[in-house]
């Protein structure tokens, strides 16, 4: 069977107007809302309340609080902010299991499911009110998700991109097939990919920005940057602010250098 290749959106005009003007890139936040909103406090603090911002996804399970991190994030699309908010493999499940049936992903490996303690859509639904799943049957729980997850959460979940690509710089969740052209990429492999991508050292057409595999600190890797930092794991959550063809995490103490790491090395 082909490979599914996804559509790469063109680029949204309300983001990128002036590409000297910064825009800023979030990792992974994993049911962190209050480190989100401490976030989203230095973003503005450093470029305003109309920042471009382009979340990488996976923005519920592991945290205490998916719910308040996808309200925040619903109600500031809403709201007409300038945010691209793009899809991680947890949000993908989240969004799978909202379905009639409940479906699951099968990119996982056999024995683990969304409710897995490794993957953490536990936390996700204790969030929402539902704390007893073993036992169950899984229609009955998908019911019972259907009825406590609010709709405009649902539509969030399911409007999510898939990427984002501007002049230089590709934003995504987990990075891409090294070889495939940018706006050839598979679903699967923008959700899930890891070490085919990490290893390779070419030039990708675009600086890729992603997340999806926990690094100690935020990276800078030559070919691509890595902004998950680990939130899932209670660690804190990575920033960067690219203008002018540089870029800079952003922290409590203002803009500092990314590190470094050579091109094919995880």
């Amino acid at each position: 069977m082909p490979v599914a290749r996804a559509h790469v959106p063109p680029v949204a005009p309300e983001i990128c107007g002036d590409l000297m003007q910064p825009i800023y890139a979030v990792g992974d936040i994993h049911g962190q809302n209050t480190m989100l909103e401490d976030t989203l406090a230095l973003i503005e603090k450093d470029g305003g309340t109309n920042a471009a911002i382009v979340f990488l996804g996976d923005y519920v399970d592991r945290g205490p609080d998916s719910r308040a991190v996808v309200e925040t994030l619903a109600q500031g699309m809403q709201a007409g902010r300038n945010w691209v908010c793009l899809k991680g493999n947890h949000d993908r499940m989240f969004e799978w299991y909202l379905e009639t049936p409940p479906r699951h992903d099968p990119y996982m490996l056999v024995g683990m499911h969304w409710f897995s303690p490794k993957i953490g859509g536990a936390q996700t639904l204790a969030a929402y009110g539902i704390t007893e799943i073993e036992g169950r049957r899984l229609f009955e729980l998908g019911g019972e998700i259907l009825a406590k997850v609010p709709p405009h959460h649902a539509a969030f979940l399911r409007g999510l991109q898939l990427c984002h690509h501007i002049e230089g710089l590709f934003f995504v969740h987990a990075g891409i097939r090294p070889g495939v052209p940018l706006g050839q990429q598979s679903e699967t492999d923008m959700l899930w990919i890891r070490e085919v991508f990490h290893t390779d050292t070419r030039d990708h057409g675009a600086l890729v920005v992603h997340g999806h595999t926990p690094v100690d600190h935020a990276t800078h890797y030559g070919n691509r940057i890595n902004l998950d930092s680990g939130a899932g794991y209670g660690r804190p959550i990575s920033a960067a602010v690219f203008e002018n063809g540089q870029v800079w995490q952003l922290t409590p103490q203002g803009r500092q250098p990314l590190p470094q790491a050579a091109a094919g090395s995880t």
